[in-house]
């Protein structure tokens, strides 16, 4: 399921971004625990505001980079060795007036911006830093202007392998602001206002593993909104990660973009979501969808969803639109990872469009029609075609050839909601786990009820120890069994015990 974003009126869109950029400290409730007397507060980046700044000598050894002689970066680059270090003078440094024209750099070069560098792409350059050399570093570096095609990135075009991207601010180009590629780190940098995504983790042909984003600050991306000029096209976000194995996503301050905050869609596993303030993002703070294995933990999630939520309570969508989706995502023993489940445990969730829904579609499969992923298979069955009939209606086919919410862990979270903050009265009140009735296609095994009496009762998904505070609602099975607490807790549900639910947000 993709999610649609358009504008709301402005009087919504203010209230929806009031007081986001100026102190994005996390209350003290922010570790997620569930006791009153709290813990210490989730670590939040403000390096757009106040970015560390880098050297105004050049390092020993270094090669200067004079801004007044129009592509000297690149031209001292393509004469230079590899492993050297490139020290760009302060001012405006631009690349030939050529749009492919860009930075190329060889094994382990090292870019560093003195105080006040920016490399400016002049609206006219798609790309900054390509290649396919690895290990290559950028720091204290800003790079803005450049017009990357749709699903393509700025620096590190071509996804190569080891970089690290630090103290950097990424800004204002169209597309995405940085690719991703296999032990990428991205650190302590700013990825703001960029047309599509800041970062897209895709390697063209492979799988990315031992990415680590840590401390940053995402803000305001998909400025393109790209999901009104391609409906449901699911390519926006902060962040959106692609078959990626192994990633720690930490520390980061995720706030304000159009659409999703973090997106995991296709064959992500093993991550760790952990000690992130995301607020104030237009849609969820966090979608993983189509993925396994992750741990959520200890983060602040504020302020979600109004815009995305409330326009489908609008339009009479009775789907519980939530702040964190997981959709078709489950834990597998079979696949390697730090955990086997999904756990989601020790978060706070304050006044957000809903809380957390677990998702499948029944018509969703490998080799199904209604499978939006661009005809990927799951983990579990590399050959698509193997999912087809009379296979797919016995084991192990017919659990292998679908992605299946399930060994969902949700405990010791607070979850607090005020709908006089949010300013709704229905829809934005939801937990859920819940299914479609399967009906496509025609060959298909999982017609009729199954796969929501699966994702309900029979896969380990389970909410316990939580507190809530505030007139939450459950859903369960489908959309219409809409469920007070008790309903929750009792037969055949069972959920949520030793969790404490008071229906005042106070306290």
């Amino acid at each position: 399921m993709k999610w649609r974003n358009r504008a709301l009126p402005m009087a919504v869109a203010l209230l929806a971004t009031a007081g986001c950029t100026s102190t994005p400290e996390a209350p003290a409730e922010a570790s997620g625990a569930p006791a009153a007397s709290g813990a210490p507060a989730t670590p939040a980046a403000r390096v757009c505001a106040e970015p560390a700044t880098g050297p105004a000598k050049p390092p020993a050894g270094a090669v200067p980079v004079d801004p007044a002689v129009v592509g000297d970066l690149a031209a001292k680059t393509k004469s230079s060795p590899p492993h050297t270090t490139f020290w760009l003078r302060p001012g405006k440094h631009r690349l030939d007036a050529d749009r492919y024209a860009q930075v190329v750099p060889k094994e382990g070069d090292r870019y560093l911006g003195a105080p006040g560098a920016v490399l400016d792409g002049g609206k006219t350059n798609q790309y900054a830093f390509g290649g396919n050399a690895s290990d290559v570093t950028l720091r204290h570096l800003t790079v803005q202007g450049f017009v990357a095609p749709q699903n393509e990135g700025v620096v590190n075009h071509d996804s190569a392998d080891g970089w690290l991207i630090e103290h950097a601010t990424i800004q204002h180009n169209t597309g995405a602001g940085l690719m991703a590629g296999d032990r990428q780190r991205v650190r302590a940098s700013c990825l703001r206002d960029n047309g599509q995504y800041g970062m897209n983790a895709y390697k063209s042909g492979g799988r990315i593993g031992d990415l680590v984003v840590e401390g940053n600050e995402i803000v305001g991306n998909n400025t393109g909104d790209w999901e009104r000029r391609r409906s449901g096209c699911g390519c926006t976000g902060g962040i959106k990660f692609w078959a990626v194995d192994g990633a720690d996503v930490r520390g980061n301050w995720v706030h304000d973009n159009r659409g999703t905050g973090l997106w995991a869609d296709t064959n992500n596993n093993d991550f760790r979501i952990e000690n992130n303030l995301l607020e104030t993002n237009d849609g969820a703070a966090l979608i993983y969808e189509t993925s396994y294995n992750a741990v959520i933990r200890n983060n602040t999630i504020r302020r979600n969803n109004w815009v995305e939520g409330r326009r489908a309570a609008d339009r009479g969508d009775t789907f519980p639109f939530a702040t964190v989706y997981l959709s078709e995502s489950g834990g597998e023993p079979r696949i390697k990872a730090r955990t086997d489940k999904i756990e989601i445990y020790r978060n706070v969730l304050r006044d957000n469009w809903s809380g957390i829904t677990l998702w499948e579609n029944a018509d969703r499969f490998c080799n199904s029609p209604a499978n939006t992923s661009s005809g990927d298979c799951t983990l579990l069955v590399r050959n698509t075609d193997r999912c087809a009939k009379p296979s797919i209606g016995r084991a192990p086919l017919y659990a292998d050839c679908r992605w299946k919410t399930q060994r969902v862990d949700i405990h010791d979270n607070r979850f607090v909601l005020d709908k006089s903050v949010v300013m709704c009265t229905v829809k934005c009140d939801r937990m859920a786990v819940l299914a479609n009735y399967g009906t496509y296609p025609d060959w298909s095994p999982y017609h009729g009820e199954r796969v929501a009496e699966a994702i309900t009762g029979k896969q380990h998904n389970r909410w316990h120890d939580n507190v809530y505070r505030g007139p939450w609602k459950f859903v369960a099975h489908d959309p219409s069994r809409i469920l007070d607490f008790a309903e929750w807790q009792a037969m055949p549900y069972r959920q949520d015990a030793g969790s404490t639910f008071r229906a005042r947000a106070g306290g």
